[in-house]
C-alpha cells in the first residue's frame, strides 16, 4: 500500500474554531448498531478507527450466553472498527472489559507498525464502565481482547476514567482522568508512554470547570501540538430541541498553560436527526482538521457522520 506523505510543519498552528464546519462523512454505519463513542486517524495508512460500545444480542467465543447492550456497557465492552478514509468497514475487533471509550489514539513506531491506545481495566458500574488505566495494542480483525490488569498502564495511580489521545506530529500522548473527583490531563512523551515510564509529564492540568457548562456532557478531545481541543454536548430532546440546532461546543486549551483559549458553539450537522456530539480527532495529512463526530439514528440503527473544520 502506498503511504500518504504527513506534514508536522503546522503543529504549532492553533486551529481556529470559529471557520464553518464541513461535512465530510454522513449517515454512515459502523459494524454495531450503537453510537460512535471515540475515533482516530492512522493517516499515513489513510485508515480511520472507531470505538463504539456492543451491541446485544451478541455471544462471543468463552462466553456461556449473549449479553445485552446494558450489561455489555456496564461491563466496559466494546468494538473497535477499522475503516477506509471513504467509511468502507475493513474489519473489527472486541475490546471487552477496556471501558466506555471516550478517547483513544493512534500510534505509528519508528518501524512503520500500527498501535491503538485505549483505556483498559474498566471497573463495571451501572453507569458504564470506564478505564482505570490505558492499554496500547496491535489491530486484528475479529480477535477478542480483554482489559484485565496485567495489560494495562497506569499513568496516574488510582485514577479513573482514563482516555488517551496521541499525537503523532511531536509524539505525544495526552490522558485524560479522574482524581478525587477532578478532571485533569497530563501529557507525556509518546517514547516514554510505550516504555511504560509516566514518571515525568510534561504538562498537567485540571480541565477547565466549565466547558462550557458543568451540565452538558464531555464528548471528546484531541491532543494536537500545543493545544488541546475538547467536544462537549447532548442529543437532541426536550431540554435541547432540534430547531435550536443543539447545544454541542468546542473548545481549545492551551497545554503549556491550561488555560481556555477559544470556545464556540457548533451547528455542524444540525439537521441530523438525535444529533449526539461523539469524538474528536485530528486529521494531519496536508493543512490539518479537527473533525468532529455526530450520532444519529433511532436506538438499535444508530449511524455516525464526521464534520471538520480547518483553519
Amino acid at each position: 500500500m502506498a503511504m500518504t506523505s504527513v506534514s508536522a510543519s503546522t503543529s504549532d498552528e492553533r486551529i481556529d474554531l470559529a471557520v464553518p464546519s464541513k461535512r465530510w462523512h454522513w449517515k454512515k454505519r459502523l459494524g454495531h448498531t450503537t453510537v460512535l463513542q471515540s475515533f482516530a486517524f492512522d493517516d499515513s495508512r489513510q485508515r480511520l478507527y472507531v470505538l463504539q460500545v456492543m451491541q446485544g444480542g451478541i455471544r462471543l467465543p468463552g462466553e456461556s450466553r449473549a449479553y445485552t447492550g446494558t450489561e455489555r456497557r456496564r461491563r466496559g465492552d466494546m468494538c473497535l472498527n477499522r475503516l477506509d478514509l471513504k467509511g468502507a468497514r475493513l474489519g473489527h475487533m472486541y475490546l471487552l472489559g477496556h471501558g466506555h471509550g471516550v478517547g483513544m489514539g493512534v500510534e505509528r513506531d519508528a518501524a512503520g507498525a500500527t498501535w491503538i491506545w485505549t483505556e483498559s481495566d474498566g471497573r463495571a458500574a451501572d453507569s458504564g464502565a470506564f478505564g482505570r488505566g490505558i492499554t496500547r495494542f496491535r489491530f486484528k480483525d475479529r480477535q477478542v481482547r480483554r482489559g484485565s490488569a496485567e495489560t494495562t498502564r497506569y499513568p496516574v495511580p488510582g485514577s479513573t476514567a482514563n482516555q488517551p489521545s496521541v499525537d503523532m506530529s511531536r509524539k505525544r500522548i495526552a490522558v485524560r482522568h479522574r482524581v478525587d473527583g477532578e478532571v485533569r490531563y497530563r501529557v507525556f512523551p509518546l517514547a516514554r508512554a510505550v516504555a511504560g515510564d509516566f514518571s515525568e509529564p510534561l504538562h498537567d492540568f485540571a480541565q477547565a470547570p466549565a466547558h462550557p457548562d458543568p451540565d452538558i456532557d464531555f464528548q471528546g478531545f484531541a491532543l494536537y501540538g500545543n493545544y488541546l481541543y475538547q467536544l462537549a454536548g447532548e442529543p437532541y430532546g426536550t431540554g435541547n430541541p432540534r430547531s435550536g440546532h443543539g447545544n454541542a461546543y468546542v473548545s481549545c486549551v492551551d497545554v503549556r498553560t491550561g488555560e481556555m483559549v477559544q470556545r464556540t458553539r457548533t451547528k455542524a450537522g444540525y439537521s441530523l436527526d438525535y444529533r449526539e456530539p461523539e469524538g474528536l480527532a485530528v486529521r494531519r495529512t496536508g493543512k490539518p482538521r479537527l473533525c468532529m463526530g455526530f450520532a444519529s439514528g433511532e436506538a438499535g440503527a444508530r449511524r455516525y457522520s464526521i464534520y471538520y473544520k480547518q483553519g
